[in-house]
Parts: structure tokens; sequence; C-alpha cells
């Protein structure tokens, strides 16, 4: 796909639109109910200044970083996203722009690859899971990404728990058969780019080959969403259990409150998340940014903290950095590069992100991510929350 270069995300948020059909598109930026916690993530980090340095900068910045068993070039991973019909080769384009540009990918079990193809592409790849059936049914996963070379395990506890959305959620086939080709054709033919690309090279994909049992064919989307909507929530004992079954990093994703945080400490995971699933869990939580301070400052000697949702620029992810995340994963912003320009989009967003982040570290002068802290931030103070704290 030749998209060309763009310089900001919201330039690739913009491309995105013009080029991919509205029910697509609209599944990408959708939010819960109003969308008030989609906002929040996005323009907290507006209300968060700087204290620039004006001499002693360092000529070079290191922008390097470990973070759950990966070395990366720069403190941003992709975050595991579902089946999305953005690219006709579904997530690898995203794992190879990732690949390209030093650092890791967390790939669902709802994607649209299997764990297989995508760590033949990036081998920093973290294998995201649900938690839908029995004990045995989610150790059949963890085996399928241990068997797979999955450096590490994301456990997704902040799922959609609403299905209401005030603009209308987009509609969505259960399999693109004869009848869904008819009803959304008028979408598509309106979008001739993205539909040439995938009669060329295959149309979505809206199966889910990383949550098939053994010797079964895989299961559409809504049958595994089915599943997990008839599994009983787990419980700490749950997690703890999971986590005794893998020995390498371990990363809860989800969190957002400090009582939480410290269970999650409790049950031995290596790495939490601050999420709220990008706005498509429960509407009215408070941005990830905003939850960060005291999240790190309960737990963050003890496991390494990530955050996810909301960035948009390098300075979004210095942000972070300063408030104590290790790194910071993006969903959304990802997939905008992806529609605008294939892998080159995801290239060309990582870019901006990495550009931005050091542009940012040479005006506080320093010289290293390591570095920031919360002196180089100005913060309102009424800007944390600190939930769940007793």
């Amino acid at each position: 796909m030749a998209g060309g270069w763009f310089e900001t995300v919201a330039e690739a948020q913009r491309r995105a639109q013009r080029r991919l059909p509205a029910p697509i598109y609209s599944a990408l930026v959708a939010g819960s109910e109003r969308g008030a916690t989609v906002h929040d993530n996005v323009e907290a980090f507006g209300e968060l200044g700087f204290a620039p340095r004006v001499a002693e900068h360092a000529a070079q910045r290191d922008l390097a970083t470990t973070v759950v068993g990966c070395d990366v070039a720069l403190p941003v991973l992709i975050s595991p996203t579902g089946v999305q019909a953005v690219h006709p080769e579904g997530e690898l384009p995203l794992a190879r722009g990732a690949a390209a540009r030093g650092t890791a990918i967390g790939l669902s079990s709802f994607a649209s690859r299997t764990l297989t193809d995508v760590i033949h592409t990036n081998a920093q790849t973290l294998f995201q899971i649900y938690w839908i059936g029995s004990r045995d049914e989610v150790l059949r996963r963890l085996q399928t990404a241990r068997e797979g070379g999955a450096i590490g395990i994301i456990l997704t506890l902040d799922w959609s728990f609403s299905h209401q959305r005030d603009w209308g959620s987009p509609s969505i086939p259960e399999r693109l058969d004869a009848k869904a080709m008819i009803r959304l054709a008028p979408s598509a033919l309106r979008r001739p780019r993205w539909l040439t690309d995938h009669l060329l090279r295959g149309l979505p994909n809206l199966t889910v080959p990383n949550m098939a049992d053994p010797g079964e064919p895989a299961p559409t989307f809504f049958g595994a969403y089915g599943a997990w909507m008839q599994t009983p929530p787990p419980t700490w004992d749950d997690i703890a259990w999971l986590r005794g079954q893998w020995d390498g990093p371990f990363m809860l994703k989800g969190v957002i409150r400090v009582d939480d945080a410290r269970r999650a400490v409790e049950a031995g995971v290596s790495a939490i998340s601050v999420s709220n699933h990008g706005g498509n869990n429960l509407d009215g939580t408070p941005a990830t940014i905003r939850a960060l301070p005291s999240i790190v400052e309960a737990v963050g000697d003890d496991v390494q903290v990530l955050l996810d949702g909301g960035v948009r620029r390098g300075s979004d992810v210095v942000k972070a950095l300063a408030l104590g995340a290790r790194a910071v994963m993006i969903g959304r912003a990802g997939l905008w590069g992806l529609a605008a320009n294939g892998q080159a989009g995801v290239e060309n967003v990582l870019d901006i992100l990495r550009d931005g982040i050091d542009s940012t570290l040479l005006a506080l002068g320093h010289a290293s991510v390591a570095d920031l802290s919360p002196a180089d931030l100005v913060m309102p103070p009424l800007f944390p929350r600190a939930l769940g704290v007793t």
C-alpha cells in the first residue's frame, strides 16, 4: 500500500478514516457508552506540562530499555488487538513494523493470524490470553504459547463489560458469507483501495485461530466471545494458579486500582499494565495516566509498570515514563498507521513516537529515558486519581 509519509499520529488517523470502510473505522475508534474514558485517556496528557532546561543538554539520547523480558530500542510496544479487517495480512505487518523498529508486539488470542505466523516475523512476541473456559482450556492456550515460542504472557482482564455505545456499535458479521458481503458492499465500495487490496490478497478473516482446540477448526470471533461471556470471571487464586504455570514474563493487563495492583504482586506477576481497555470497559473510568502515579508508588519497586491508553505523541510517552512507567503500549495508533500505509505506516507511527521522545528528552536535558522523573513535569494538584487506596 503506497500511502506516503505522514508527520503525526493524528494524520495517520485521518488517512485511516479516508481509507477504511465506515464500520471498520468505527470499530477502531469506538468506546463504551458516551466515550468519556476514551476522551479522557487522550486529553489527560494535555493537562501535564514540562519543566525544560536551557543548557547542558545531552548531545545524544538513549531511548532503549528492557521490559517484560524484551530489549527494545524505544519504550513503546504494540498492544494486542483482536480480530481486525484493517489489512489483508492481519497482524503480520504490525509485527514486521515493530521488529523493524526494534520493539515487541503483543498478539491477541483473538488475532486473525496464528502465533506461529507472527513469531516468524517478530521473535519478540508476547501472547495475550483471556480467561475463557475451564482451567484445562486456559492451560491448553498457555501450552500453545509455550510451543509457539512466545517470550511472555499478557493476561487481559479489562475487556469490555459494556455493550452500549451512544453513537451505535458497528455491525460486525459472524462470517463473511454472501449475505454479509451484500449488506457490507455499499461501505466497501466507497473505499475502493481497501476493497481492491482485500480482493487481491484475501477477504478479512473473522475467525480466531489462536482459540482453536487441537484438531478443531478455528472458532469465529463471536463464537469465542460467547464462550467468554459464559465463563465465570477469574478469582485472584485463578490468577496466581495461572502465573504458576508459566515461568517467563507474565503481565496482568487492566489494572487501574492500587489494591488490585497489590493483589497482582501477591499473585506473582512480573509486570502490570495500567489499562482501561482503551475506553472499551466501564465508561467513566479515569484516564490511565491519572491512575499511574499512585500505582507506581504502591508497587513500582516490585513489578514493572506499563501504561496503555491514549498515547498519541512521543511527549505522551515521556510523561508516562516520568511518572514511573517502564514503557507504554499502543493500540489504535498502530492500527491507524497500518491502515494508512501498511507496514511502512506502522514504522512511520513508531518513528513519530521515537522522534518525539528524543526531542522531549533533549529539551528536558536528559541523556536517557531512565533519567526521567516527576520533577520533569508540571502536574495540576487535582490531576492524579488514586483508586482503591485503603
